[in-house]
């Protein structure tokens, strides 16, 4: 891949990687945010509702869930720069062969061509 090409795909990665840190720093605070007793300022002891109770932390463990997945993106276009610094960006790790340029636009931080991500998949790779 020529410098140009990798320049380009190394600007995009960064954005990719702004965007989503920003995005996991809203949710982590979303999802260490008080219960809605707590954020009403309600001090009685008073059960709450255990439906709201219920819903609190289903929209908690949904949360963590989504930081946990965007912290996984982040690692994968950390690696992506990194190839990009070793040269070896748009190499499939799998068959070494090059990565169509149409599928890097897509996800830049890919790491197999489509075959090699298939059988990866499936555990066959």
């Amino acid at each position: 891949m020529r410098s140009r090409e990798m320049e380009q795909f190394r600007k995009l990665l960064l954005a990719k990687r702004r965007v989503l840190a920003g995005d996991v720093s809203g949710l982590e605070k979303a999802a260490l945010q008080n219960s809605r007793q707590d954020a009403s300022g309600d001090l009685s002891k008073m059960p709450l509702d255990m439906a709201d109770v219920g819903t609190d932390n289903y929209e908690q463990e949904f949360t963590l869930g989504l930081i946990e997945t965007e912290q996984a993106t982040l690692q994968e276009i950390d690696e992506a720069l990194q190839r990009i610094e070793s040269r070896t960006f748009g190499t499939c790790k799998g068959c070494d062969k090059r990565i169509p340029a149409a599928r890097l636009k897509a996800r830049p931080h890919a790491k197999y061509c489509i075959e090699c991500k298939r059988r990866h998949e499936k555990g066959t790779l």
